[in-house]
Formats: C-alpha cells, sequence, structure tokens
C-alpha cells in the first residue's frame, strides 16, 4: 500500500527566493492592502468572510480544488455541534470554551451559519472505563442533560424501531437542547458565497490554485511575500495566512507541532420514505465505537463514523546522511482517497449491530477518508511565524475544527490585526517546545477502534 500511496501524495514544497522587496509594511492602510489565503477549506473559508466583514478589499483565496473541495473535511454532510456558554475569567480551561462559546453564538445567530445548524439534541456515551471517565468531565446531569444508564433509556431517547441493537454496557448523557448537527457543505459553501459576494476573490482548481512554493524576499529580512502557483504565476500579497490544514507541514518546518491524522467514514443510502422516519434524530455518539446522525435532506445517505484515534500515514527518512546513526525520522504524509480500510468498514458494521442492525448489511453508498492536523495538547496553532512577520499560520484544528467554522476566522483576524486576547494568544502560539521530543504515537485522550494510532500502511486493504 506504501508504494501506492506515495504516488497519489504531492512533494514537498520547495521554497524559493526572489528578487522582490517586500510590500510595505505600514499598518494604517492595511484593510486596502493585498492579504493572500493559501487553503479554501473550513478555516480558510471563515478567515476570508471575517476579513471581509471588516473591511479588508484585496483578499485573495488559493485552493488547488474547485470548492468546496472535495478533500476538505468540511465538505461533509453533517458534523456534530454542541453549545457552551461564555467561561468566567478564572476558568482553567478559559481558552478552550471561549472558542466553543464563540462558535455557539454563530450558530445561533449569524444569518449565513444559522440555517445549517439542527437543534435535535446529542447523546454521548461510552463502555470503557477510560471513555465513560473522559464523557462524565464532558457532561453533567442536570435541567438540560438526563442521565442513560440502560439500554432501554437510549433506545426511549429515539422513535420505535430506531434502535434495535443491543447496546451492551453503553452509558452515556443525552443533552436534549444546544446541540445537535450541522449540514457542513451547505455552511461550508454559505461562507465562500457570502464571501465573494462582499468582493474575495476565491482562486481553484489545478493549475491556477494549487500553491506549490511560498515566495521568499531576496532581502535581509528574508520574509513570506507570497505564493506561487502550478500554473507559474507569483501572487505577492502583505500578509500570507496559511490554512492548509494536514497539507501545512508541506511549506515549512513546524517542528513536530502537526501530525496529520485521519479518520474514517462511510454512508449508506436510505429510501426517501426510510430517511423521513429516521428523521430529527439525536446526534448519537459513541466514544469507543463511533457515531452516526440522520440521513441527509438532499440524497437520503445517513453518515456513519467508527471512532479510534486516527490513523497516520508514515514515510520514514532513512536517506538523510547527516542523522548521525539516529533512529529514522518519521512524518505522516496525507493523501486523498475515498475508500477506507477493511477493518474500518467492519468496525462501522460493528457499530450498526450495536445500535441498528437492520441497517448493517446495507451496501455503502460513499466512503472517504478525511484528515486533520493534531497539536503535541490538541490546542489550535494561530500565530505568526517567529522567521517570517509576515507570515500568520492558522493550523492544528485537531479534529475540531469544522465546528468552529461560525466563528474561527474572527480570531484569526483578531490575530493578524494583533488584538488577540492575550489568554488566547498564549494558548495558540507558536510552541515547538512542546515537541521536542513528541511521542507521534499519542492518542491525544481518544479512544475506540484499536485503541492506538494507526498506520495506512499496515491496513490490509480498502473499501469503496
Amino acid at each position: 500500500m506504501r508504494a501506492q500511496l506515495s504516488q497519489e501524495t504531492p512533494g514537498p514544497a520547495v521554497s524559493v527566493h526572489i528578487h522582490i522587496d517586500p510590500l510595505p509594511s505600514t499598518e494604517h492602510n492595511m484593510h486596502h492592502l493585498p492579504i493572500l489565503i493559501i487553503g479554501a477549506g473550513t478555516w480558510g473559508a471563515s478567515t476570508a468572510l471575517h476579513l471581509a466583514r471588516r473591511g479588508y478589499t484585496n483578499v485573495t483565496v488559493l485552493d488547488a480544488y474547485a470548492q468546496p473541495s472535495a478533500i476538505s473535511a468540511g465538505n461533509d454532510v453533517n458534523k456534530i455541534v454542541s453549545f457552551m456558554q461564555s467561561p468566567a475569567d478564572d476558568d482553567p480551561d478559559f481558552a478552550n470554551r471561549t472558542f466553543f462559546a464563540a462558535l455557539s453564538k454563530g450558530f445561533q445567530h449569524d444569518p449565513v451559519f444559522k440555517p445549517h445548524f439542527h437543534e435535535v439534541g446529542s447523546i454521548t456515551s461510552a463502555f470503557s472505563p477510560g471513555g465513560l471517565k473522559h464523557i462524565h468531565r464532558r457532561n453533567r446531569p442536570g435541567d438540560e442533560v438526563i442521565e442513560l444508564n440502560t439500554p432501554d433509556d437510549f433506545r426511549r431517547a429515539f422513535p420505535e424501531g430506531i434502535l434495535t441493537g443491543p447496546l451492551e454496557g453503553w452509558k452515556g448523557y443525552w443533552k436534549k437542547r444546544g446541540a445537535g448537527w450541522v449540514h457542513a457543505r451547505h455552511a461550508l459553501l454559505a461562507a465562500i458565497t457570502e464571501a465573494q459576494r462582499l468582493g474575495v476573490k476565491f482562486i481553484t482548481g489545478d493549475p491556477q490554485g494549487a500553491v506549490v512554493r511560498l515566495l521568499f524576499a531576496f532581502s535581509s529580512s528574508g520574509d513570506v511575500i507570497g505564493a506561487e502557483t502550478a500554473d507559474g504565476q507569483q501572487h505577492l500579497a502583505h500578509r500570507v495566512i496559511l490554512a492548509a490544514g494536514a497539507n501545512a507541514d508541506r511549506f515549512l518546518d513546524f517542528k513536530k507541532q502537526l501530525r496529520p491524522t485521519a479518520w474514517t467514514l462511510a454512508h449508506i443510502r436510505m429510501t426517501p420514505s426510510e430517511a423521513a422516519a429516521y428523521r430529527n434524530l439525536p446526534v448519537l455518539f459513541n466514544a469507543d465505537q463511533g457515531f452516526f446522525m440522520e440521513p441527509d435532506a438532499d440524497r437520503h445517505e445517513l453518515k456513519i463514523c467508527d471512532e479510534h484515534p486516527g490513523y497516520c500515514n508514515w514515510v520514514y527518512d532513512d536517506d538523510d546522511p547527516d542523522r548521525g546513526g539516529q533512529p529514522p525520522e518519521r512524518r505522516s504524509i496525507p493523501f486523498a482517497r475515498h475508500q477506507i480500510p477493511l477493518e474500518s468498514a467492519d468496525r462501522i458494521r460493528a457499530l450498526l449491530r450495536a445500535t441498528m442492525p437492520q441497517l448493517a448489511d446495507r451496501p455503502f453508498s460513499f466512503a472517504r477518508i478525511c484528515w486533520c492536523a493534531d497539536t503535541v495538547d490538541r490546542n489550535f496553532l494561530i500565530d505568526y511565524h517567529p522567521d517570517y512577520p509576515s507570515l500568520l499560520l492558522a493550523v492544528g484544528a485537531s479534529g475540531r475544527g469544522f465546528a468552529h467554522i461560525p466563528s474561527i476566522g474572527g480570531f484569526i483576524v483578531d490575530r493578524l490585526e494583533g488584538r488577540l486576547d492575550e489568554r488566547l494568544a498564549a494558548t495558540v502560539r507558536w510552541r515547538p517546545e512542546l515537541a521536542v521530543d513528541r511521542d507521534w504515537d499519542d492518542t491525544l485522550n481518544r479512544f475506540g477502534g484499536e485503541y492506538r494510532v494507526m498506520d495506512f500502511n499496515e491496513s490490509a486493504g480498502v473499501k469503496g
């Protein structure tokens, strides 16, 4: 399988210095100076929208794929969303809760995103000791949260005849309000469409939108001044925002701060009458086994994901002559594929047998691998690069990126303008010191599957 993946994976981008002076660095007119965003996925689209809303008039977004990108994790039928209140100033989890409170307001009030949120409630569950401990920290019974302790408790949360499986050992919490799912593709398209209406220019497709390298000034500063696309065009900018997701470390050395990690999903097509019977189901997430939510209204497809700590596509740096006898370095290289490993397909069917065995043997109508980039601590990385003062990094979504589409762009623009709350800025800073001895196999407190980070090169095969 490794040979197949290497053929499908683009090589690392090569940076190039050019004899062009940087654009003026004065900030008084920055709203009219060119801003370049690399990546039109969830974070790139959100950033473009927020820039336009703040009056930036010269914003360009580059992406190798037509929008919404077929490989963007945000181009999906649905994603889980749960609301959170703003934290107290002394909350030890202030940064994370602030980000979640902002997305909550976005899906509740922003006219671009509000139509795509479905408040059907959600159930968080588990059966392993670690999983149960994890979900208990996240959920507390109260006015809007009901504790579920038996299979019948779960079944009563759904229309009759839906949850017919044994649900053996499952326990959980049912949040009846302030939670549900978002039609991800529609929300992503809405953000792009509104950004375009406000004047943002999207250049997409290969070669015209495919960034092959960053451009650096041939001067004492050596600063980033733009990017070159596969058609040879050089796009110069006053600020460059790198929002390339799992592909970001093709352009720069992130000093082990990012680990491209993949998850797997499949769809089952249902008849219109079946889809109607499964409408308005609460999202059902099990930290040990996976999750599903109601079929989408467009194609009547039920999406099922198997839960696990993730897959990596490890490539070993065996040929580095400067290693001095040290073990070879390894890095995970993303690749695009509308297929999943056979063991993932088996896990998805096991989830269906545990919950809805009447669907367990249905053929998959669609399957894909979704990539994200994990930081060491699963906090985002939103910061200027220490060596390139015109390059802003907006990466490290750590498996949580899409839910933040209404609001993450606002925080990125705050950092661009130098006014991000100092507590948030400290959390999402450039922090290679945390990754010096990084354990690439760290599960990052994720459960399910084989309860370890898996390697695509060891998988038995793939299934469409």
